[in-house]
């Protein structure tokens, strides 16, 4: 949220041999693991000087200008009959009494496969395939930033999550009812290899496709006293509901306002766009939806082609493909209006 800020913040696991559990199995293994991880990375961010925060299930260190490291314990708990199960781990619970199932490393694996694919956009009614975004090797222990963020996957998540930072974190925002970036992640690669493979005029095009159809893939039980339960299953961890932090009325209606208002802001960049609104128009309404960072960036990267384009009918506010191209405005039905 700091327009200072350069760069990305990382999630790490502090990953334990299953025979950790022998240590922290009992009634208080879940609080000592955690506090024992908290004490050594304690002495940690004293010698660096670094800033460290505790929450409820793992560690924040926070770097030189404001790069923050996540570190949660894992303890291996391999599951040979299921997929990704060779990765599979146990993490302490909320309230430090258990350990719920997880598996971070399986679940990148099932995001890459989804990052892989390919999109397809149409260009003048020819079909034109983006160039394979699947990564070349297996990068440890992190992977070079640009062959990460050049995954159109990879960068639609990230608009969705600055979309949310910016709703949920403006002067009368409230961040504890933004929508867990693991629910969005995974309605969104769930959306995207579904849509990915079919044509699309540009990935702003696309984009609001994954954002129509992601409340398909989630569902939605009734509760008592009207209330749903909603679960999302983890592809890499039977019986962890990546959906479970999203189960109370309150923030079932923030996700509720948050896609609608995420669907109305898109499709005002798209009109923007089709009706040829000029760049200081175009500007606004990108601010409006990710922030003013963004709409630097866009002023500064895209005025002249922008102002060149625009001469000829079409613009490249969003695209992948060289050449720029008119979208067309499309009606969506949005969640929860």
């Amino acid at each position: 949220m700091d327009d200072a800020r350069e760069g990305f913040d990382i999630d790490l696991i502090a990953r334990l041999d299953r025979s950790a559990m022998g240590k922290y199995g009992g009634d208080n293994g879940p609080a000592l693991l955690l506090n024992q991880l908290h004490a050594a990375l304690n002495r940690y961010a004293e010698t660096h000087r670094l800033r460290i925060q505790r929450w409820e299930r793992c560690i924040t260190l926070e770097y030189a200008g404001g790069m923050c490291a996540d570190i949660a314990p894992v303890i291996d708990d391999p599951l040979w009959s299921v997929p990704y199960g060779e990765t599979h781990g146990r993490v302490p619970d909320r309230e430090l009494r258990n350990y719920q199932p997880t598996n971070p490393r399986g679940y990148a694996t099932h995001f890459n496969m989804a990052a892989s694919i390919s999109p397809v956009f149409t260009v003048d009614e020819r079909v034109v395939y983006a160039s394979d975004s699947l990564t070349k090797a297996e990068i440890s222990p992190l992977p070079d930033a640009q062959q990460v963020f050049e995954r159109l996957l990879c960068r639609l998540v990230q608009l969705l999550k600055l979309h949310r930072n910016v709703a949920f974190g403006g002067i009368d925002g409230d961040a504890d009812m933004a929508p867990t970036s693991i629910f969005i992640t995974t309605l969104a690669a769930a959306a995207y290899a579904v849509e990915a493979p079919k044509p699309h005029a540009s990935p702003l095009d696309l984009l609001l496709d994954i954002v129509e159809t992601m409340p398909r893939y989630f569902t939605r039980l009734p509760g008592a006293a009207g209330t749903e339960e909603w679960y999302l299953p983890n592809p890499s961890a039977p019986h962890d509901n990546l959906a479970s932090g999203m189960n109370s009325r309150e923030r079932q209606a923030a996700f509720a306002w948050w896609y609608q208002r995420l669907s109305a802001d898109l499709q005002n960049i798209l009109d923007g766009i089709e009706h040829r609104a000029g760049a200081d128009q175009i500007g606004k309404l990108v601010e409006s939806a990710f922030g003013k960072r963004a709409a630097r960036a866009i002023q500064q990267d895209q005025l002249q082609r922008y102002n060149t384009s625009r001469q000829a009918g079409k613009v490249a506010i969003v695209t992948s493909l060289a050449t720029p191209i008119t979208v067309n405005a499309r009606q969506h039905t949005f969640f929860g209006a």
